[in-house]
């Protein structure tokens, strides 16, 4: 897959993927954390996720120019991997939910996101900057792609990782996770809770401890204490993570040292060697016209990630409250990270088996298929027949169908583009607006005749009523789709119309888009109580419907700049 590629393009890849491994490490969790440790209701909930996600996403912007202007690409990375590093260290730190508690949790918060402010953008300008040498120049789109999938393997790994350490240290005080029991152990303390609910969590506190309902006071603040520190050290994983990540970074450095120089720094070294400046100049009326695309595309994917990120809120939510958290037959495997991997083994051995020539490389993909096939197979068959789930797992499935399906996506695009028929980067966003429109409609499907969130406030959130998890990972696959046309195109997009002057710049505006859209994210949060669940997925599908449709009606300006 990386062949006739640029070494750098793998190197920075995979310190991406460790970085992002810890920041959705962190995110898969992040909602369940701060509800459970604060008792913050859905709207609370809602904007604090929305705010940071806001400024996660927005400061790139400034630390794009700021690498422009003043410290460079690869500075600005190791900057922000220094910064992100303190912010992941003091989350991780188990405190009250009082005051003090909450002061360290905004400053952590503030600090991961000024971290990735220096660390996104400037990555990705990076690979672009790989790809302006001609020799790479036509595999801009493959690369990005690849590069998105990297992003995706980090995070498919993220929840499990989550999970396992949460569910880990809340087993060692002798506790299980229960989705019920947040929300009614701060029903009780904070004395809001009905006599049905002072019912059903007495009975959930002696499934849990013998006789813990003779002090449902005492098992209340227990019980959020230690699923509080437990979230909390599952936040430490990101500080691992991004040690690793740095440590590629530095390693590796000779592979993408050549093409870490902004415009202002190259027009400083021909300067001062007296070469005339190879620098490319473009003019002012072609500067604005670059810029003008590039807006009107920020401003389609702004209702994009608006509804993709809907997967750490009321998608999360509704895994919590509306999905069934015990599964059996065959819905089990999808549950299963060792059974998944072994699949992704499996399948990218057939992948090798049908299209590497070299009869070694045809060995080695039976080998891997043959591996991945009997893992799988063992690990199914030795899985209980019912196991349970927690919310945050569901956040794997995304990544997994980016890994499973983007060998599958390069190989439509390079066959398209052997043919002349490939769409341009504009064209696949549209259509990926319409696909995601898709994935909310079979959403909204599922959730016909479901009790809206209000109504089930008394007995800890949850519905009497469990869907299958099969409608969340259906529109999980849908939602992938529509980001493997949308995302990596955009990126590349981004990377080949960015003026010279403002590379760091347009990376992160594209990032700040990213940014507007997850604000607005808080938006459907706010609507996650008496709306009916149907209503609340049918503005999504709305909202990308009409995107699809502008992005369209400017297609020709936009694949006029691009040429």
């Amino acid at each position: 897959m990386f062949k006739d590629h640029p070494k750098g393009l793998l190197v920075l890849s995979f310190a991406n993927m460790g970085e992002r491994f810890g920041y959705y490490t962190m995110l898969a969790i992040f909602v369940l954390f701060i509800q459970a440790k604060f008792g913050f209701s859905s709207d609370t909930t809602s904007t604090i996720f929305a705010c940071f996600l806001s400024l996660v996403y927005f400061l790139p912007f400034f630390g794009g120019i700021l690498a422009d202007r003043y410290l460079g690409y690869g500075k600005a990375v190791i900057l922000g991997v220094a910064v992100m590093f303190v912010g992941y260290f003091l989350l991780a730190i188990p405190t009250a939910p009082d005051t003090t508690g909450l002061i360290c949790m905004f400053g952590a918060l503030l600090l991961i996101c000024v971290g990735t402010g220096f660390f996104k953008g400037n990555l990705q300008t990076l690979i672009g900057n790989l790809y302006d040498d001609p020799k790479y120049s036509s595999k801009r789109d493959l690369a990005f792609s690849i590069f998105y999938m990297c992003i995706n393997i980090g995070a498919f790994f993220a929840p499990s990782a989550a999970e396992a350490v949460s569910n880990y240290f809340l087993g060692k005080s002798g506790l299980t996770y229960n989705a019920q029991l947040p929300d009614l152990a701060h029903q009780l303390l904070n004395h809001t809770i009905s006599a049905e609910g002072t019912t059903e969590l007495a009975k959930l506190a002696d499934a849990q401890i013998a006789g813990a309902s003779s002090d449902l006071t005492g098992f209340a603040t227990l019980y959020i204490d230690k699923l509080s520190e437990a979230y909390n050290y599952g936040f430490a994983v990101a500080c691992f993570s991004l040690v690793v990540s740095l440590a590629i970074f530095l390693i590796f450095k000779k592979t993408y040292s050549h093409v870490d120089v902004t415009a202002v720094q190259q027009a400083a070294a021909d300067k001062a060697s007296g070469v005339k400046s190879s620098a490319v100049e473009l003019s002012p009326a072609e500067t604005k016209e670059r810029i003008i695309a590039l807006c009107l595309v920020f401003a389609v994917v702004i209702f994009f990630w608006m509804s993709f990120h809907q997967n750490g809120l009321t998608m999360t939510f509704f895994a919590r409250d509306y999905t069934a958290s015990q599964i059996t037959g065959l819905d089990r495997f999808g549950f299963s990270l060792a059974a998944m991997v072994c699949f992704i083994v499996a399948y990218y051995g057939l992948i090798s088996l049908l299209k590497i020539d070299q009869i070694m490389g045809k060995i080695g993909g039976a080998i891997a298929l043959a591996i991945g096939a009997i893992g799988a197979y063992m690990v199914y068959n030795h899985m209980d027949p019912t196991i349970s789930i927690t919310p945050q797992i569901f956040q794997q499935f995304n990544p997994f169908f980016i890994i499973v399906l983007t060998p599958l996506s390069i190989g439509l695009f390079t066959w398209l583009a052997k043919r002349g028929k490939e769409p341009s980067a504009p064209r696949k966003i549209g259509i990926g607006m319409f696909v995601a429109a898709i994935a909310f409609c079979l959403l909204a499907f599922g959730s016909f005749g479901l009790p809206t969130p209000a109504s089930l406030t008394s007995t800890g959130g949850v519905s009497p009523t469990l869907v299958s998890p099969n409608w969340l990972i259906g529109t999980y696959f849908t939602l992938t789709i529509a980001e493997l046309f949308l995302s990596p195109m955009g990126l590349s997009f981004v990377s080949r119309v960015s003026p010279p002057k403002y590379k760091g710049m347009m990376q992160g505006g594209w990032l700040a888009a990213t940014a507007v859209g997850n604000y607005m994210v808080a938006l459907i949060g706010y609507l996650w109580g008496g709306l009916q669940l149907w209503m609340l997925w049918g503005v999504l599908v709305i909202c990308c419907l009409l995107s699809a449709l502008f992005i369209f009606s400017i297609m020709k300006r936009l694949e006029k700049v691009a040429k």
